[in-house]
C-alpha cells in the first residue's frame, strides 16, 4: 500500500432527529462509516437509537488531532455540543443526505 503524503480524519456527531441522541465518533473514512451507521452496523449505540443523521464534522490531517477533539467533545455538556451544532447546522439537516446529493 502506498504511503500518502495527506491523511484525512473526521470527528463527527450523528442522532437521531433534532436534540436527541448524540453520539460522537472518528473515523479515517467519513464515507465508509456513514455507510455502516446507515446500514446499523456502525455499533451497537448508534444502532440501538438508530442514530444515521451526520450533524456535525470536522476534518484533520493527523489522527492525534482527530482523537484529542473526540475527547474533548465528549467531555463538553450536551448543550455545548448542540451549541456547535447549531452554528454550522441550525436546522440539524442531514449532512450525509446533503453529501451524497452532489
Amino acid at each position: 500500500m502506498p504511503n500518502r503524503v495527506y491523511h484525512n480524519y473526521w470527528v463527527y456527531i450523528v442522532t437521531n432527529k433534532p436534540n436527541g441522541t448524540l453520539y460522537i465518533g472518528v473515523t479515517a473514512g467519513i464515507d465508509d462509516r456513514m455507510e455502516r451507521h446507515s446500514s446499523g452496523a456502525g455499533s451497537v449505540f448508534t444502532s440501538k437509537y438508530k442514530l444515521f443523521r451526520l450533524v456535525y464534522f470536522e476534518e484533520f490531517q493527523y489522527i492525534d488531532d482527530a482523537i484529542n477533539r473526540e475527547k474533548q467533545l465528549k467531555n463538553w455538556h450536551r448543550q455545548w455540543k448542540i451549541n456547535l451544532i447549531e452554528e454550522s447546522n441550525p436546522n440539524w439537516d442531514d449532512l450525509w443526505k446533503l453529501k451524497t446529493k452532489d
